[in-house]
This record gives structure tokens, sequence and C-alpha cells, in this order.
């Protein structure tokens, strides 16, 4: 049956009532230029049973003994008390807080993974997430424009090194507001922004500037001096950070002489698992001093009437609260379950357990590098430190490598030729805390001996 159990009766009394010929005139008021039209690829509807065999079958595609693939999604250990926790009833059904009174846990909880992505982030405020690390990004890019009085564009430079589908999703929402993203070219040689491409880029107004960090091929930007350029610039700067790698490395509240303005990137890596393309969980900081154009749920820490700690909504800038018209965002539902199993995994690690895990899966590709840089024809496509992925090149196509390797239970990584033709040769491989010495063996055998029998 279908989830709306109303019968062509029904429909046609309820019409009738409200003397209303058809479904379709209930949206007369939507312009025709903002319309569909007819969805031709998507799929007639199925029955519950016949959904869930297809469901189980793709689930059973998933199954594999090893997998080095990344691009955005990372296979990292969850401890078993991340997700016993988090599947209490008090945490799994709870919704919205809007009753503070009634929703300390909640509300302290969020406040608890604020305060630790802040800490993360070296930033002033962090909101309660977002969707992805994509929507983070697009939101951010919103709120640099607003944001930044100093420009009087509605346009954002962007590193040619972000993840290719962060670019398709902003675009996809940016453009509806009439601001234009423009791509800064990356240097062949080295996968990150060259040294002097900058200079075709001055003395123009851009509202700001986007740098992934680390960036899709793995590799290191120079984030301290493109901050500096940007804000020299009058740009503001979005940071588009690995949490993972912030253990390590430098956080963006401290890149170049006066941070970055606006830090955002997919919390997945802290306790989410990789479960067949999701769920997935963006986290946004940015500094106290735009924090009024920051979308999203922030909450703040308080005392009562008789000195007790409290928990409430503060600087609340939805449409939910203030006019539609001077809402920063429309987001209503925030991933709340994924801030929970974040909270608690960040919790149990700590300081000293998040850097060992960064530190293990950033010594694993090192080792993994030098395991596969000793087979003929392979070779390492940029040059330049790493985080926990790499670009292998390889003397054939990657799509046949990759699915040769698949054969033998082991996902080599992600085929850069979907992204460009260019790198059709580029296999894109991550490693992370859970790979053993052993593993780092087998995916140097298995791609040696593939590659024989190219």
């Amino acid at each position: 049956m279908p989830f709306v159990p109303h019968t062509v009766d029904d429909e046609r009394f309820m019409l009738e009532s409200i003397e209303v010929s058809s479904i379709e005139s209930l949206f007369d008021e939507i312009p025709p230029d903002l319309r569909n039209g007819q969805l031709k690829e998507t799929p007639a509807g199925i029955s519950e049973m016949t959904m869930l065999r297809l469901m189980s079958e793709r689930a059973a595609q998933d199954d594999v003994a090893l997998s080095f693939l990344g691009a955005g999604a990372y296979e990292h250990h969850i401890p078993s008390a991340v997700w016993d926790i988090t599947a209490r009833g008090e945490f799994l059904t709870a919704y919205t807080p809007y009753q503070a009174e009634a929703s300390q846990g909640t509300l302290q909880l969020i406040y608890e993974f604020q305060t630790m992505m802040s800490r993360l982030t070296a930033l002033d405020v962090a909101n309660a997430s977002v969707y992805d690390g994509a929507t983070a990004l697009a939101e951010a890019i919103l709120m640099a424009v607003r944001a930044n009085k100093k420009s009087k564009s509605k346009r954002i430079l962007c590193a040619g090194t972000i993840h290719p589908r962060y670019l398709a999703v902003c675009r996809s929402i940016v453009s509806n507001q009439q601001i234009e993203i423009e791509v800064i070219p990356y240097a062949e040689e080295i996968g990150t922004l060259g040294s002097t491409v900058l200079a075709s880029y001055e003395d123009k107004d851009f509202a700001g500037l986007v740098v992934p960090y680390p960036n899709f091929f793995g590799g290191l930007e120079d984030i301290d001096h493109l901050t500096d350029w940007a804000h020299q610039e009058g740009m503001l700067v979005i940071g588009v950070a690995n949490p993972m790698a912030l253990a390590l490395l430098k956080a963006p509240g401290d890149w170049g002489e006066d941070g970055a303005d606006i830090a955002v990137g997919e919390a997945q890596p802290l306790g989410i698992p990789v479960a067949s393309g999701g769920p997935y969980l963006g986290y946004m900081c940015c500094r106290k001093s735009i924090v009024r154009q920051m979308p999203g749920r922030i909450i703040g820490r308080t005392v009562d009437l008789d000195g007790k700690e409290g928990f409430a909504l503060t600087l609340q800038a939805r449409e939910q609260h203030i006019r539609r018209a001077k809402a920063t965002s429309n987001i209503c539902t925030n991933q709340g379950l994924l801030v929970t199993a974040a909270s608690i995994y960040l919790s149990l690690l700590g300081d000293r357990g998040l850097a060992a895990v960064a530190s293990r899966s950033h010594n694993n590709i090192t080792s993994l590098i030098g395991k596969v840089s000793s087979i003929p024809g392979v070779t390492v496509r940029f040059a330049g430190p790493v985080f926990h992925e790499v670009v292998f090149q390889v003397p054939t196509t990657a799509g046949d490598v990759l699915q040769k390797m698949s054969a033998e239970g082991v996902l080599g990584g992600y085929d850069l030729g979907q992204i460009d033709p260019e790198l059709s040769d580029c296999v894109l491989t991550n490693t992370t805390e859970t790979k053993t010495e052993a593993d780092l063996q087998r995916f140097a055998v298995v791609l040696e001996q593939v590659l024989k029998e190219c």
C-alpha cells in the first residue's frame, strides 16, 4: 500500500470540497520556471517486501574483506561504548529541544559537542551541526557573503583541490542566490595550489576563499600563506578541514596571522560508521564577531535565579523563530543523533586518544607508500606531505586495476578518472588506524599481482 493511504475517491472528495479541480492546481502560485516538471529519472514505487529485499542485496555488496577507500568517508574504529550509549532511548528518540526545562540532558550534550569542536578548530563558536560536510560548506559560503561587509560582490574563490562533490553541492545551493564560485586551478605536479597562481586574483572583489585541509588528493595546502593573502585581499577564509587531521595539524583558528574565519567539514570520522554511504554529520565553527550569521542551532550555558547551571537555545536565527526573509538558513532538523555519537567518541578518546588515532593513520599511509613505491610502474602522483590519503599513479587504467583488486577482496581506493579524465590512471588510497602491517602488505601484493595480469 502507499505511504499516504488516500484512495482516488478520497482525493476526489477532498478536492470537490474545497472546489479545486486537481492536486496540481494547489501549487499554481509556484512560477513555471521553478518547477522540475515530470520526474523522468524517478522509478515507480515498489512494495515494502520488494524494497527490503533490494536493500538487503545492496547491503551484501558492501561486504568486503579489506577497504582502502576514502575520498571523504573514512573507516575508523568505533569503540563499542559509543553506539551502546547513543542507542539509549533518551538519545535515540530525542528531538529538537524547544523546551529547555525538559531537555537539559540533550542541551548539555550538544553544548559539550560545540565545546569540543571549538577546541579542535581553535575558533570561538560552534553550532549544533548541519547535514553533512558539503552542505556545511554551502552554508559557510552563504554566511561569508552575508558577513563580509567589505565586499560588494557575491563571488567566492575556491581552491581547485576541494572535493568535487562538495563543489557540485555548493553550486546547486548557492546559485539560487546568484552567488558565483570561481575555482583556482591546482598545480599538476604537486596537487596543491602553486605559489604564483594567486597573483591573477589580486585586486578583485571576492567575499571569501575556500581552503581544504587536507585537500581532496590528500595533500596539505600552504594554509598560512593562503590565509594571510586572502585577508590582505579583504576576503573571509573558510577552512574545510577533516576533524581527525586536526588532532595533528594546525587548527583553522591558528592559520596565518589571524586564523581562518569559518571552519567546516565532515565529522563522520568521529564515531560514525561508513554504512552504505551514510549517514553524515557536518560541523561548523566561526569567529565570535560573525556568529550572528551562523545558521543552525547554538546552545548556550547560563545560570538560573538560584545560581544553578542551565542550558538553552541561543542566537536563534532560524525561520521558525524570526521572519523567514531574515533567517540565516532553512535548516530545521540537523543530525542530532550523530552529534551524540561524535560527542561520546571524542569524550572517550580525549586529546591523546584522538592524536594517537591520527598518528597511526598517518604512519600507515607512510608505510604503504614505501611498500607500493617499489612496485614497477607505480609512483606517487603528487609530491608533498599528506595526512592519511595519497594518489598512486599506475601504468594502466585505474578503474580496471581497482576492479581486479576488488575481485581479490581488496578495495584499493577511488578511481580519480571519475572526476577528471586526465587522472584516469590514478587511484586515491586511504589508510586509517584500522589497518595492520599485514593489511598493508596484502594491498601491495594484490596490486603487484593485478598489474602483472594487466
